[in-house]
């Protein structure tokens, strides 16, 4: 909100520029209004930098008093196309400007042979068993269906290579909270990402441990994928674990996985005990002492 206050626009020019430059961001979490007021600046990043692939790993970090504790899932999500193109509008009846609301899905065979591609690649390279394609092709015939067709198609190329499978996205849901071990990655479209991701980060304990990347064949954009916190903004009781791990999976991508691997090491050993972890994980340490616990651990 403060570049909107001093540039007239959540995404500044000069920022912009910058991203454009390096090829890399690390992003806090950035407000989006809802139901009016501008347009996701986190859509309008992917879009402006064509950022096609979003990246949503989930790892256990806590062990105690929960239900799953060896959690381990990769997410990818197409980023750019799907119900979440804004591509809608109201149609008036009688008096009603709003009687009617239509919003257009809008998937194209390219877009998913892009992301089928790069999960499929991505699992190999990280050494992943099995990816799940999760679609509702059942229903939405035409919009999921091509995006079903055009994976399989791609998964052919990596037979025998991968465990490549596909479900509907209402029982991957389901499944999920039953026993979420029989996933390892999940391909699915933009929407239906966007929700299983955040059930995902439920599983390992709230989206104060959930990272994301936005991968782009130019650019790469790694955050924090909680929202904006304001009532709690300068009380040093914030979480950054997301952010941390963001900055983990930013280095693996600049090929310096030692270094995010001792970055997660560090994080994981953090937050074995109670008197080391933010109130929002059931801790006592507030930002600060969280921060320097993650610090002093980074030498082990």
């Amino acid at each position: 909100m403060s570049a909107l206050k001093e540039a007239g626009d959540p995404l500044p020019q000069a920022m912009l520029d910058d991203i454009r430059k390096t090829k890399l961001a690390l992003k806090a979490p950035l407000e989006t209004p809802i139901g009016q007021g501008f347009r996701s600046a986190n859509v309008r990043l992917r879009e402006e930098f064509k950022l096609y692939a979003n990246v949503r790993p989930a790892i256990s970090f806590l062990h105690s008093r929960r239900r799953y504790d060896k959690i381990d899932i990769v997410l990818i999500r197409e980023n750019t196309e799907g119900l979440y193109v804004g591509v809608e509008h109201f149609i008036p009846i009688d008096d009603d400007p709003r009687a009617v609301a239509e919003a257009s899905g809008i998937i194209t065979r390219a877009g998913c042979r892009r992301i089928a591609k790069y999960t499929f690649d991505y699992a190999i390279k990280n050494g992943r068993e099995k990816v799940t394609i999760v679609h509702k092709a059942n229903i939405l015939k035409k919009l999921t269906g091509l995006f079903l067709e055009t994976a399989r198609e791609v998964s052919e190329e990596y037979q025998g290579k991968l465990i490549i499978e596909d479900r509907i996205v209402d029982n991957t849901a389901m499944q999920l909270v039953i026993n979420p071990s029989q996933f390892d990655m999940i391909l699915t479209t933009n929407m239906f990402g966007d929700i299983l991701s955040d059930e995902i980060a439920g599983l390992i304990g709230g989206l104060g441990l959930a990272p994301g990347g936005n991968i782009g064949k130019d650019a790469a954009i790694f955050e924090a994928v909680h929202g904006t916190a304001p009532d709690i903004a300068g009380k040093g009781i914030a979480n950054p674990t997301a952010l941390l791990l963001a900055a983990a999976m930013m280095l693996d991508h600049i090929e310096e996985k030692p270094l995010g691997d001792q970055l997660r090491k560090a994080i994981q050993l953090s937050l074995k005990k109670p008197e080391t972890r933010t109130g929002d994980l059931g801790g006592s340490a507030n930002t600060k002492e969280y921060t320097k616990t993650v610090i002093n651990n980074l030498d082990h």
